[in-house]
């Protein structure tokens, strides 16, 4: 099989691209005025992170076109990432954001990486222990504000919300998309929505969630 070409492949390369790109932007932008020193900090270096996850990745999607991905200069994203990301404008959003697109995009390559498709060359092995490290950031910082007083919890819960159902709607294109699923790419029985669903709710409902 030739994966090369394959439009839902190069689709979904970008999409995570495109989120983690905004992700970047997003922790420098409002991360440098994060509730004190030590998230801020956290905020660049994820950040840095963040985005060099993304140059691999539009490097791979270039690949995936038959076209030199180190020699394409990445400027902004090519409209793929979810609108609550974009539209991230403070810092309970911003942790929402990190945290519930992260969730999703760790499913799918870890879905993808148990397909075991021998001419995937995903770049993902290189990204998941920092992903993992971003998620234990962002998942201790959600229990934190859903444990705050006000109106802090429920606006966290809102946000979440807000990038979940965007999150959702990905997964569950990805969990039907015929190419994906005919070239083993993902496999049929992935189960990325209900697992992402399962996730989200043990967060909100302040659960044990042991499990991305």
């Amino acid at each position: 099989m030739n994966i090369v070409n394959n439009s839902s492949l190069i689709e979904l390369a970008e999409t995570i691209a495109d989120n983690k790109f905004i992700l970047g932007d997003r922790l420098v932008e409002i991360g440098i005025s994060g509730p004190n020193l030590e998230a801020t900090l956290s905020s660049i270096a994820m950040a840095q992170a963040e985005l060099g996850h993304a140059r691999l990745l539009y490097k791979w999607a270039n690949e995936l076109q038959g076209i030199n991905g180190s020699k394409v200069e990445i400027k902004d994203q090519t409209g793929k990432a979810f609108p609550a990301a974009v539209n991230t404008n403070n810092w309970i959003a911003l942790i929402a954001g990190v945290y519930a697109v992260n969730v999703a995009v760790n499913l799918v390559m870890k879905a993808m990486i148990s397909a075991e498709h021998p001419e995937l060359n995903a770049p993902f092995s290189k990204m998941l222990k920092e992903q993992e490290e971003h998620l234990l950031y962002s998942r201790s910082w959600c229990k934190q504000l859903l444990n705050d007083r006000g109106a802090v919890p429920k606006t966290l819960k809102e946000e979440l919300e807000k990038v979940s159902k965007e999150a959702l709607q990905w997964l569950i294109h990805v969990e039907n998309d015929k190419l994906l699923t005919s070239e083993k790419i993902i496999l049929k029985n992935s189960n990325l929505v209900n697992a992402y669903k399962e996730t989200i709710e043990k967060l909100t409902t302040l659960g044990d969630v042991q499990h991305v």
